[in-house]
């Protein structure tokens, strides 16, 4: 499991969400895209990758900021908080997600889930008995 740092979101699909709004819903269910991001410039770079999970390929930040028409600078900065969330990966100077595909990734995220609660639940246990609570 790859997955380090997540922040869940609870988001709901509108009814009549097309493949662009689902695929919005995803990254902010995932925290992956802030408020701060005005020009949607990781969401940009997701959707790119995305795109070449579909191919099968692996991309440069070079081909990233030419594809997406960002800055290869804000192109690094945001592969590296998609790379801290454990999503994508650097291999010899390409990037690429992971994951088969997004329900995989997900699968992955509720194992790491269920381990990190299951750890969390121990400290917790040991704090009751130490605090007799």
């Amino acid at each position: 499991m790859r997955i380090t740092r997540v922040t869940i979101v609870k988001e709901k699909a509108k009814p009549e969400s097309n493949i662009n709004d689902l695929l919005m819903l995803f990254g902010e269910s995932l925290g992956l895209f802030s408020i701060r991001d005005k020009d949607k410039s990781c969401y940009r770079i997701f959707i790119t990758l995305i795109k070449a999970l579909k191919m099968k390929v692996e991309l440069t930040s070079d081909e990233l900021a030419a594809q997406t028409g960002l800055t290869r600078g804000t192109v690094i900065h945001h592969l590296n908080r998609l790379m801290a969330a454990g999503i994508v990966v650097n291999y010899k100077n390409k990037y690429f997600i992971e994951y088969e595909n997004l329900k995989s990734l997900v699968a992955s995220l509720r194992v790491g889930m269920n381990t990190l609660l299951d750890d969390l639940s121990g400290v917790a246990e040991k704090i009751d008995d130490t605090l007799n609570l």
